[in-house]
């Protein structure tokens, strides 16, 4: 089904499984609990399509385009989405344990009360992304763009975020304990009630 034209398709409960859909115009298409376990979606175009309480986990969404799309509840464990568009992406609960999120763009997108444990972050935007009660533990986001991210309640414990550009995020009460802020720009960060890494000595 490489390329194949499903905009709008109701694929509700489908079971597309290891199917290859690269390429493919899923634009508004209806996912919702969809399985796409190991699925491959490089390339293919999501954006508004409803994929809440879907099953991803170790699909290949390379370079896929996922404006607008709702993952909700999606399960994205171990998912590739390597410089993958989400932009204003609903990403609220999804778990996203050990994903590969290398340079992905989610600027304005929502994960709240999303598991990031372990995710690949490097050089992600995430720009005035609400990430508040985020699972963030040993999330690698080295040089990643959290500025005016939303992070209260974040677990951020352990997390790499050497060289991140925090600029006016807000953390309160985050939990930044063991997490690496070497080089990282918290100047105007919100940081009220956070447990920052021992020793930590802020140099605005």
């Amino acid at each position: 089904m490489s390329e194949a034209n499903l905009r709008e398709a109701n694929l509700t409960g489908a079971d597309l499984s290891s199917a290859n859909l690269s390429d493919a115009d899923l634009r508004g298409a209806n996912l919702i609990e969809a399985n796409l376990r190991e699925a491959n979606l490089t390339c293919a175009d999501l954006s508004s399509a409803n994929l809440s309480g879907a099953g991803l986990s170790d699909a290949d969404l390379t370079c896929a385009t996922m404006i607008n799309a709702n993952l909700t509840g999606a399960t994205m464990i171990n998912a590739n989405l390597t410089d993958a568009e989400l932009l204003n992406a609903n990403l609220t609960g999804a778990d996203l344990r050990g994903a590969n999120l290398n340079d992905a763009n989610l600027n304005d997108a929502i994960l709240i009360g999303a598991d990031l444990i372990g995710a690949n972050l490097i050089e992600a935007n995430l720009i005035e992304a609400n990430l508040s009660d985020a699972e963030l533990s040993d999330a690698r986001l080295h040089m990643a763009n959290l500025s005016n991210a939303s992070l209260g309640l974040a677990n951020l414990s352990g997390a790499d975020l050497h060289g991140a550009n925090l600029r006016s995020a807000k953390l309160p009460h985050a939990n930044l304990s063991g997490a690496d802020l070497r080089e990282a720009d918290l100047s105007g960060a919100d940081l009220t009630g956070a447990k920052m890494p021992k020793g930590w000595v802020f140099r605005g």
